[in-house]
Order: structure tokens, then C-alpha cells, then sequence
């Protein structure tokens, strides 16, 4: 299997704005080596039914990679997607492969 190298929104906050909501900046960061992968039909059904969102991909997260990324938009396609929920992580030491997390995305934008 080989991942491949996608664009994460990383976010930094910089101040807030008149009515005290904050205001980010966004830095596309690549990661390299994410593995992009068609969702099962029971997850895309059961997500649209308890979030109301379409389940686009199902991304692998690298072993060892720190970004966050929980409502982030992520780039690859030529798209932007966004993660929903959080990454669902194993115990690393116990995945035989590179990727120790997982990730859903929708279509986003």
C-alpha cells in the first residue's frame, strides 16, 4: 500500500473580532504518506443518518503524525474536504502497518 501526499489546513489563531469571536489564519501544511480510501456503505449510511454528512474518503493517518486534525479542511483531488469527528486511534505498537489512525472527510466547498 502506498499513501499519498495531501494539504492540511492548519489553523493559528491571531485575535478576535468585534464581537469577541476569534479570527484565524490558515497554513496549508503537506503530510505525506495519508492513505485515501472509499468508506463502507454501513459507515456512509449510519453517519448520514446521526450527522446529516456524506462520508466522501476515509483517510490513514501516518503513525507518529501530531497535527490536529479535528474539523480541519483537508486538499487532495484537486478538492477540499473536511474532517468530521476525531481521529480514531489504535495503540500503535499493536498496527502492523504505517498508519495508526483514521479519518473521515466530506465534500467540502
Amino acid at each position: 500500500m502506498k499513501g499519498m501526499t495531501v494539504q492540511l489546513a492548519v489553523k493559528t489563531l491571531t485575535g478576535t473580532d468585534a464581537f469577541g469571536a476569534p479570527i484565524y489564519s490558515e497554513e496549508l501544511v503537506n503530510i505525506d504518506d495519508v492513505l485515501v480510501g472509499q468508506p463502507s456503505s454501513n459507515d456512509v449510511i449510519t453517519t448520514l443518518e446521526l450527522t446529516g454528512k456524506r462520508i466522501a474518503y476515509t483517510l490513514g493517518i501516518p503513525k507518529g503524525d501530531t497535527h490536529n486534525w479535528v474539523d480541519t479542511d483537508v486538499i487532495f483531488f484537486g478538492e477540499r474536504f473536511r474532517t468530521i469527528g476525531i481521529p480514531m486511534t489504535g495503540i500503535q505498537e499493536n498496527i502492523p502497518l504505517r498508519w495508526g489512525s483514521n479519518i473521515q472527510v466530506e465534500r467540502y466547498g
